[in-house]
Order: structure tokens, then C-alpha cells, then sequence
């Protein structure tokens, strides 16, 4: 049974070697494309590619829904009409185009179509889709037009499936405690009971003390949707694999929401320490020095939560996928044999990362909780009476 153990762990390893050695066709990788394409958001979720027998390469992707609004008209549609960014969608008032993706941002913009003898004689930039040529629309300040985009893109697509998921196991946990009263708890029930306990005790009662009850169900919330995101952006297999917390925008509006509940519950000694800081000389009030130093200080501390988090993941997912992509550069700039044998030691490095990352995504999370416990402190804590 051991050695059967040992095997299956091997195995993955081996078909690495295998594939890069059975491999003849060498094609051009575009390595930062890939990287970059993988954790960046999308209208599609795309989950591999395959090859036809004709020697057609096909994606195998989710389509999503587009959502546009231009001049007040609403269009709705399938991300198939794109066909991956290789077709343009005729609306009813105007031609979109979904160009970028890769090292660009991927964005939906407004075109026209033009003939080919337009196409020779322009110096402009003109797209090609399907045998036809098109260029841009612009407004009349000579600004490219573009719809408002309120598409559900592949990380709205992803939080709706986390929180959906997320959602379940709770209720499902809580049902367990209505149904088994009294009794210890089992299974999952026992991780999430350790972890509910863990944020209480470790992290928001030493912080906040009797402000703990008020604040915890927030705390509580923030901590599970960033640790359940950052786990599911581990698993490389649909519904998971998206880079959830990777997304500066999802990062900001969880910073947004702390600096908020901070701010919008701040007593007045809060509000004093920042525009009448005690112990500071009257000059440094009047200037006014000490004041422009604490706003700044308050507007500080959601971007650190911003940008710790944002960086943090989409580091951890580069570096992996860096190690996957050296195989394919080896393969064509040496050779398939050493593309092979190279393909072994990134996986390993590849699991090590993955393991590492299992910890990031607890401690980031842990980092998130803690100071926005430590703003909301700091925010509503009284001063102690002399």
C-alpha cells in the first residue's frame, strides 16, 4: 500500500516528463501573456484549450454575461458573440468589439466597419475580425468610445460562487448545532467552530474588549469571505481557480467597508485626537500640521489593507504559474527532453508554493481582520479617566 502511495504521488510528475518528451510541434510562448491572462479578470472563463484534428486550436471556456449601457440603451448578451475576442456583436445602435486580455486590460469598445481599401490607405489603427476590418468609434472630442461595462466578469462570477458556497456550509453548520444540541461538534463543523472561535478570541476580544459582540459578526464575515476566496484561488479546477482576492478592485472595496465602520462609529475623542491633537504644540495645530498628518494617517491605513492583500495573492499565483511556464520555454528554446526533465522540478516547486500559499491565505486573512479591529478600535475605544 505504500509503495502504491508513493506511485500515485509520483505519477502526475512523470506525465509532465512524458508530455514534454512526446511533444514534436514547437509554437511561440508568450509567457508574460499567460501569466498575466490568468490572473487579471475576463468576460469569459476560460479553462483550457485543445487542439482539433484539423490543427485548430479551440478554447474551452464559460461564457459569461455582457451587460452595456450606451446613451441610456441596454444591451445584453452572451461573451460567445465575442468568440474569445476573435468577432465583433452587432447591437442595436452600435458594433462592440472585446479587445486587450493578455499583458492589456481586456475592455469592450464601440466599432465601425470599413473596406479594405480604407484599411491600405489609413494610418490608423484598425482591428480585423472574421476577414472584415473595422477601426474605432470616437466621440466628438476624438475619445474612443466605450459602453458602461456592468458585465458579470469572471471575479463577479467567482464571488457569487464563493459566497454562494460559503453561505451553504454556514447554514449547513448551523442547522448541525439545532440538530445535534448538546453534543460535541463533528466534521466540518468542528473546522468552523474552531475558526469562528479563533477570530473571537485570538483576534477581536483581545482588541476590542466589551466592544467585541458589536463589531464580531462584521469581523467574523470579513475573515471567512477572504480566507474561503483565497483558498479557491488555489484550486486550479472550475468553480475555482479565480483570483478573487487578487483583484485590486474587490481589495479596495473590502478596505472601503472597513474605513467606513470605522470612521461612520468614531466617538468624539476620535475625531478630537485628529483635528486637535492633545500634546502637540498650539503652532503645529494652527498651521495646520498635526491635522493634515492624522487625515492622512486615516486615509492611509484602507489602502495598506488595499494593497497587502492585492499583492500578496497575486504574487503567490505568478510565481506558480511562472514555474509552469518555464516548461513550455525550455521545450521550445532547448529542447522537449529537457523541457521534460525541467518539468519535474517545477512541479515540485510548483506543490512547495502551492503548500506556502495555503498559509498565506490564512495569514492574509488574519492580517485583514486583525487591523481592521485595530482601526475599529481605535475609532470608538474612551479614554481612560485620570
Amino acid at each position: 500500500m505504500k509503495r502504491l502511495n508513493i506511485f500515485l504521488l509520483i505519477l502526475p510528475l512523470l506525465s509532465f516528463v512524458f508530455a514534454g518528451c512526446s511533444s514534436t510541434q514547437k509554437e511561440d510562448i508568450d509567457s508574460g501573456s499567460i501569466i498575466i491572462g490568468h490572473v487579471t479578470d475576463s468576460h469569459s472563463w476560460h479553462i483550457c484549450d485543445y487542439r482539433s484534428k484539423d490543427g485548430k486550436e479551440h478554447a474551452v471556456a464559460i461564457n459569461l454575461p455582457i451587460i452595456l449601457i450606451d446613451d441610456g440603451h441596454l444591451e445584453i448578451f452572451s461573451s460567445k458573440r465575442f468568440h474569445h475576442g476573435h468577432a465583433v456583436y452587432q447591437g442595436e445602435k452600435y458594433t462592440y468589439a472585446l479587445i486587450g486580455g493578455g499583458l492589456e486590460k481586456e475592455e469592450i469598445v464601440c466599432v465601425e466597419e470599413i473596406d479594405e481599401a480604407t484599411v491600405e490607405n489609413s494610418e490608423e489603427a484598425f482591428l480585423e475580425f472574421g476577414g472584415r476590418y473595422y477601426c474605432f468609434l470616437t466621440d466628438e472630442n476624438g475619445k474612443m468610445m466605450k459602453p458602461v461595462d456592468i458585465s458579470i466578469t469572471k471575479t463577479a462570477a467567482a464571488i457569487i460562487i464563493a459566497v454562494t458556497l460559503l453561505i451553504i456550509i454556514i447554514l449547513a453548520c448551523a442547522k448541525k448545532y439545532k440538530t445535534r444540541e448538546g453534543k460535541a461538534p463533528k466534521g466540518l463543523q468542528s473546522l468552523i467552530e474552531i475558526l469562528i472561535l479563533h477570530v473571537r478570541d485570538d483576534i477581536v476580544a483581545p482588541i476590542l474588549g466589551h466592544n467585541t459582540g458589536r463589531f464580531l459578526p462584521y469581523l467574523l464575515t470579513l475573515f471567512f469571505f477572504i480566507f474561503f476566496c483565497n483558498i479557491l484561488g488555489l484550486i486550479p479546477i472550475f468553480p475555482a481557480g479565480a483570483n478573487i482576492t487578487g483583484n485590486i478592485a474587490v481589495t479596495a472595496i473590502l478596505a472601503l467597508i472597513t474605513f467606513l465602520i470605522t470612521n461612520l462609529n468614531g466617538n468624539k475623542h476620535y475625531w478630537k485626537d485628529i483635528f486637535n491633537t492633545p500634546g502637540v504644540p498650539a503652532w503645529l495645530k494652527i498651521f495646520p500640521l498635526m491635522p493634515v498628518v492624522e487625515v492622512v494617517g486615516v486615509l492611509t491605513k484602507p489602502i495598506v489593507l488595499m494593497i497587502r492583500l492585492f499583492a500578496n495573492m497575486t504574487a503567490g499565483h505568478i510565481v506558480i504559474l511562472g514555474f509552469v511556464v518555464i516548461i513550455f520555454i525550455l521545450s521550445n528554446s532547448i529542447g522537449m527532453a529537457v523541457g521534460g526533465a525541467v518539468s519535474v522540478v517545477s512541479v515540485v516547486f510548483s506543490v512547495f508554493i502551492s503548500l506556502l500559499e495555503c498559509l498565506v491565505a490564512y495569514i492574509q486573512a488574519f492580517v485583514f481582520t486583525m487591523l481592521s479591529a485595530l482601526y475599529i478600535s481605535m475609532a470608538v475605544e474612551e479614554p481612560e479617566e485620570a
